[in-house]
């Protein structure tokens, strides 16, 4: 191995040869059009202080200059692979850019963000404290502020409370607990669960397969990602990221796991979330044997054929499972207290979903 040093980086630019030495991080970096922000991306990648790494640029068909631009890194730093490939799509880039990563672990990374100096190493170094993780995210930051809405900010910042894998277990069904970008996972535990294209989002596909499949992935309590928003993200032009779309993903793996061994369970709350999240777990022959409601002119009648009744029935309600669906981390943190209370264990008694 030979190391050449950049006048313009203390960081140390390591040239590998394959048959001496592999990468430790492989970074995953599907992109499609996106000269504008690649640049950046590419410039906040080298600035890594943990340089042993690769990067595997995938130019998925893109009509502007993201080769060409890859191209002109690759050649400065041999650390960057381009792999032009047609137009596929996310999931397809993705599945072959990982056929082509040769270290021990993979980096996500999307084409219009960029990282903060730290992750990578603070990412391995999370998981060499803790073999039993299968990867680790990190805390994110949206750019730019000015013009982030409500809902943007409010997501932030419950990603942000989540700091422990168990914090990741717990709200899996709520939102996506992880950023997908921002993810470092073990090469072996990534490939042998691939990505898929089921209709759905594929990041929180594969979250929710690596979560039911029962491996742990943490956090690094730190915003070591600056996530891009933009009319052009996929979450806003996409339609496997609709919102009914996650619904249905949520009952797919809600029905798979948590609902597995019976048709019928308890759903504490009948608004707008718990109505649309009812009626995708019903497509799956789940259908709830009580509700559970605060709202006064629900308590007394029949909802889908079930009992509408206060919190405190569930004294009586012990041994069925609960799905708590409500809008909100307030409401969920008293519906949590409230469970706690009656000694209802979260993910084994109850799960939230939103």
């Amino acid at each position: 191995m030979t190391v050449r040093v950049s006048r313009s980086s203390p960081t140390p630019l390591f040239v590998y040869n394959a048959a001496v030495m592999l990468p430790v991080v492989s970074i995953l970096l599907p992109a499609r059009n996106a000269a504008d922000t690649l640049p950046a991306c590419l410039r906040s990648i080298g600035r890594q202080t943990f340089a042993d790494w690769e990067c595997v640029v995938v130019d998925d068909g893109s009509t502007d200059d993201t080769g060409a631009i890859a191209a002109q890194a690759a050649r400065h730093d041999p650390r960057v692979r381009l792999h032009a490939t047609p137009p596929g799509g996310l999931v397809a880039a993705l599945r072959d850019g990982l056929a082509l990563c040769r270290g021990r672990y993979v980096a996500r990374m999307d084409a219009d963000d960029v990282m903060h100096r730290e992750r990578l190493r603070l990412q391995v170094g999370a998981l060499a404290e803790d073999p039993g993780l299968a990867g680790v995210g990190t805390h994110v930051r949206f750019f730019p502020r000015r013009q982030l809405s409500g809902g943007l900010r409010d997501y932030e910042r419950w990603l942000n409370a989540i700091d422990t894998p168990e914090g990741v277990t717990a709200d899996a069904f709520v939102e996506c607990p992880l950023a997908h970008p921002t993810l470092l996972l073990h090469r072996d535990v990534l490939t042998n669960a691939g990505y898929r294209d089921v209709g759905w989002p594929e990041d929180y596909d594969l979250l929710l397969r690596l979560l039911g499949a029962g491996h742990r992935l943490g956090v690094v309590p730190r915003r070591l990602h600056g996530w891009r928003d933009g009319p052009r993200r996929l979450t806003r032009t996409h339609p496997r990221y609709d919102l009914a779309r996650i619904t249905e993903c949520k009952a797919a793996f809600l029905s798979a796991s948590f609902l597995a061994t019976t048709d019928q369970y308890v759903l504490w709350g009948y608004g707008g979330t718990g109505r649309a999240l009812a009626r995708a777990l019903a497509t799956h022959g789940k259908h709830p044997s009580h509700v559970i409601e605060l709202h006064p002119g629900r308590l007394g009648n029949r909802i889908r054929d079930a009992p509408v009744l206060p919190p405190e029935a569930l004294r009586d309600l012990r041994g069925r499972p609960l799905v708590a669906s409500v809008a909100g981390a307030a409401p969920r943190a008293e519906i949590r207290a409230f469970l706690d209370q009656l000694g209802w264990r979260e993910t084994v008694d109850y799960l939230c979903a939103a």
